[in-house]
Order: structure tokens, then C-alpha cells, then sequence
């Protein structure tokens, strides 16, 4: 699955543009690189740990010619897997454990007041989850409605 392919399965999931999800994928994704980069620890509940490692120097070998070749230390990145998302994919794609990926502990994600630019608006990239679900009531051909207590979580 590429980027573009993910950013087109969440907008038709919950009825946003793709404009809408690409900004949403792409910053997630930055903000992981970033966390790497300064060297954090980044870990997702049941769906794992994203973390960087230090390989030591050491001395390989050329395997054309043989010779002896010293490689540096380097810094890569890593991603261990959650014990939910281990056990999910041996049971299939049928098996989908919903309740061990949502986060439990907050009910409603907490947003910024949107951002008003000079001519009074807000940005479609800041505009509250009550406005964009409110924008989103009437189901069109490539949205999907909720039951009023299902909730749709991707982290």
C-alpha cells in the first residue's frame, strides 16, 4: 500500500476530502521523523514502538573481491511491533480486535481553536472535528455513516 493508496482508504472511510487526510498522513508522518531524528522513543499502545538504534563499526567483507572493508557506526531506524497488532495479523484480516487499537482514556480528542485568517475564515486544515463531521451529514457515494456510538480510531 502506498501513501496515496492510505490517504484514499481513510477519506472514503470517513467522508473527508483526500486533501483533508493527505495534510493529516503527511504531518503524523513528519512528526514521527521528527521524533526519530532528535533521537526519541516514539510507542503507539498495541501498535508498537518506533525507535532508533545505533549499529557499532565494524569490519565487513567485500563479497566480489573479498577484501576486508571497515563500515562506521551509524544510527538507523526501528520498529518493533505491539503484542495486539502481532496477535492480529496471525489471526487474519477477519479477526480485527477494534477495541485494542482506540485509546480508552480520552473519549473526545481535544482541538485547537481554527486559526482566522485576515478575511475572517478559518482554514479548511484548522477547522474543528464538529465542523468537519457537521460539513459531512448527508452520505454521499464514496462516505460512510456511523451508528451514533461507533467511534473510528487510526493511532
Amino acid at each position: 500500500m502506498t501513501k496515496r493508496e492510505l490517504v484514499i482508504a481513510v477519506a472514503s472511510k470517513l467522508g473527508l476530502t483526500q486533501n483533508e487526510v493527505s495534510t493529516v498522513v503527511q504531518e503524523a508522518l513528519d512528526s514521527i521523523t521528527d521524533a526519530l531524528v532528535e533521537g526519541e522513543r516514539l510507542e503507539i499502545r498495541n501498535f508498537g514502538v518506533f525507535e532508533v538504534k545505533e549499529r557499532d563499526a565494524r569490519i565487513g567483507r567485500n563479497p566480489r573481491t573479498g577484501e576486508e572493508v571497515p563500515i562506521s557506526k551509524k544510527r538507523v531506524a526501528a520498529f518493533r511491533p505491539g503484542k495486539a497488532l502481532k496477535e492480529w495479523i496471525q489471526a487474519g484480516p477477519d479477526q480485527r480486535p477494534d477495541h485494542l487499537f482506540r485509546d480508552n482514556e480520552t473519549e473526545a480528542v481535544s482541538m485547537p481553536a481554527p486559526a482566522i485568517s485576515e478575511s475572517g475564515v478559518a482554514p479548511a486544515a484548522a477547522r474543528s472535528a464538529e465542523e468537519l463531521s457537521a460539513q459531512h451529514t448527508a452520505p454521499g457515494p464514496a462516505q460512510t455513516t456511523l451508528e451514533s456510538g461507533d467511534k473510528q480510531s487510526f493511532f
